[in-house]
């Protein structure tokens, strides 16, 4: 009986099914193996899915490419991470168009509770890169992810800086992990998979395709917190990955250039037209962040909110065990009425201990 892990690969595999379409069917089907054992009858019953493509799932010869692939990962200690999965990277996972299926080398943890995302130009000034490095350095204070592109410039800079800091770094690749592009970034490359690592939706053979790199930074843009552009011209992947950032609600950041100067004019225009926040240092991105703040009301709600009633304390209680919970699962485990837990909340919110998160769901601060 092949493992489910087959399948999840192999549903990747199949030619016209992109993250859209693999996410409708493994929904409409309870499951990546279901999917290759429903019949074209079954599968032109989803909406979406037309006679052609239920017949392209149902003949397509993904399964031989999967087994090669699971025997790849399993060889060299890399995780897959479908979209199912709770260690799929979070912030990325509710976007239409984000990968099904995801590979990881490293120990990096993904869904960090603070994720920046630095990009740039490949070709930088000696004045970006001196910025870029500055700003990892400042950050270095605040227990972040940093998550870059790993290509010339900007990307290897702000890699380079958080391996010589010890801050967990994360580059995302247009490629397969049988290799590294650039190649000289490999040295970089494996000091990251030692504190954070190497990420990519392409199976280990495909290569740096020119399509891949639009398509890598979605992920750049999606997995993020925030998002700091340090140094681009008015056209490039930065500003596509801004635009993404944008679309996908992020707080996008980009440091300012002189009138004119069309090495920062990508940046400028952001500004400009009120797409990102300018800022000078690592300090602005935190202040707009709440970061700092954060810092301070956790150190204070310790010394003035330690005394609790026995109801809020089982609710703090259930809120240690997971990062979010609903409001229907804390009225389950306690036993108390919705409306009871809804005013305990809103008095834990008022002390500083709880935040509300959309879709009634709460989180401790």
């Amino acid at each position: 009986m092949k493992n489910e892990l087959l399948y999840k690969i192999a549903i990747t595999k199949i030619p016209k099914v992109g993250p859209i379409t693999t996410k409708n069917l493994v929904s409409y089907c309870g499951g990546a193996r279901n999917v290759f054992e429903a019949t074209s009858k079954e599968l032109v019953q989803i909406p979406g899915i037309g006679r052609t493509l239920a017949e392209n799932i149902r003949n397509h010869n993904v399964l031989e490419e999967a087994e090669k692939e699971v025997e790849y990962v399993k060889a060299n200690d890399i995780q897959c991470l479908f979209y199912t999965d709770d260690n799929y990277p979070q912030r990325l996972k509710h976007y239409n168009d984000s990968p099904a299926l995801l590979y990881f080398k490293g120990n990096a943890e993904l869904n960090h509770h603070r994720i920046v995302s630095i990009i740039g130009t490949r070709k930088p000034s000696a004045h970006g890169k001196a910025i870029c490095e500055e700003i990892v350095e400042e950050l270095a204070a605040y227990n972040v992810l940093i998550v870059s592109g790993l290509a010339y410039g900007i990307d290897v800079t702000a890699h380079k800086k958080s391996v010589l800091m010890k801050i967990p770094t994360v580059g995302v690749l247009g490629n397969g992990m049988a290799s590294i592009y650039p190649h000289e970034h490999r040295k970089v490359a494996n000091d990251m998979i030692e504190n954070g690592g190497i990420l990519t939706e392409y199976t280990h053979q495909q290569g740096p395709d020119r399509e891949h790199f639009p398509m890598r930074n979605r992920i750049v843009a999606g997995m993020c917190d925030a998002l700091i552009v340090v140094e681009t011209k008015h056209k490039g992947g930065s500003m596509i990955t801004s635009e993404l950032a944008n679309g996908y609600n992020k707080d996008v950041f980009a440091i300012p250039g002189r009138a004119r100067d069309k090495r920062f004019g990508g940046c400028n225009f952001l500004i400009k037209n009120h797409k990102a926040l300018l800022v000078e240092s690592a300090e602005d991105v935190v202040n707009v962040m709440r970061w700092e703040q954060f810092e301070k009301n956790r150190n204070i709600q310790k010394q003035l909110f330690v005394e609790l009633s026995g109801k809020e304390q089982s609710v703090v209680d259930i809120l240690k065990t997971e990062n979010e919970v609903s409001i229907d699962k804390l009225s389950y485990t306690t036993q108390m009425q919705p409306s009871e837990i809804s005013s305990l909340l809103l008095e834990l919110e008022f002390k500083g201990l709880v935040k509300t998160l959309p879709g009634k769901r709460y989180m401790l601060v």
